[in-house]
């Protein structure tokens, strides 16, 4: 059974999943068994045929070099680009947590790394009905799972990645770093942001992505220790 990582945004379409395919990718390259797991993708695209052409999960199968089958990698597909509970809801597919803890149990046993990646921020709801209701927050709750925050590195980045790690200590989640991406060195509003969250959260900026990056640069070892 291996260990794992899980990684969250900050918010929506702040290059979460190209983050995540760098961290996979740096484990495959250097010869751990590496996987990659999430729960549910919504604004998925296919072509007349049906076949999926684009999705999270097939990104990240494709830049890391996965054998995977997208089956393995996710648990639920949704065309609506839609908060996954919404999703769910028009498709009347809801998410059925019973399911997700069987597929992340089987991803888990069949690597020694798992690289587990959210949708949208911490806070995002997978299912609430009159059935059930659930979140990101509570799947990473019961999995046990440290988190890595991924945060755009621009304005406003400080009070969404405080806010983010305040909620994660408030729901005593294990919070390993920081990652920004579309990070531009010598740019004094994002060093200073880098700075200030660092010494308001007292968490470590961990590594600095640019765009167009094709290796996470960070050393492999401190990579490792992140996954639990």
């Amino acid at each position: 059974m291996g260990k794992c990582l899980f990684v969250t945004g900050t918010g929506t379409d702040i290059g979460k999943t190209f983050v995540t395919g760098l961290i996979v990718k740096k484990l495959v390259d250097s010869g751990i068994n590496a996987g990659y797991y999430k729960a549910a993708i919504s604004g998925i695209e296919t072509d007349a045929h049906g076949n999926l052409t684009s999705c999270d999960a097939l990104y990240v199968k494709n830049f890391a070099g996965l054998k995977s089958e997208i089956s393995d990698l996710v648990s639920y597909l949704y065309k609506e680009p839609l908060s996954p509970h919404l999703a769910a809801k028009i498709n009347n597919r809801p998410i059925e947590f019973s399911k997700l803890e069987r597929d992340f149990n089987s991803a888990k046993n069949s690597s020694d790394f798992l690289t587990i990646e959210g949708s949208g921020g911490i806070i995002c709801p997978l299912r609430r009905d009159d059935k059930e209701i659930f979140g990101i927050d509570d799947m990473v709750k019961k999995f046990n799972l440290p988190v890595l925050i991924v945060a755009l590195s621009g304005l406003g980045t400080i009070n969404s990645v405080v806010l983010t790690v305040e909620y994660l200590r408030a729901r005593q989640i294990p919070i390993k770093g920081i990652i920004f991406n579309y990070f531009h060195p010598g740019n004094i509003m994002e060093e200073d942001n880098l700075k200030t969250v660092e010494e308001i959260t007292k968490i470590p900026v961990v590594a600095k992505v640019c765009e167009g990056d094709t290796e996470l640069k960070i050393d492999i070892n401190i990579l490792k220790s992140f996954y639990e």
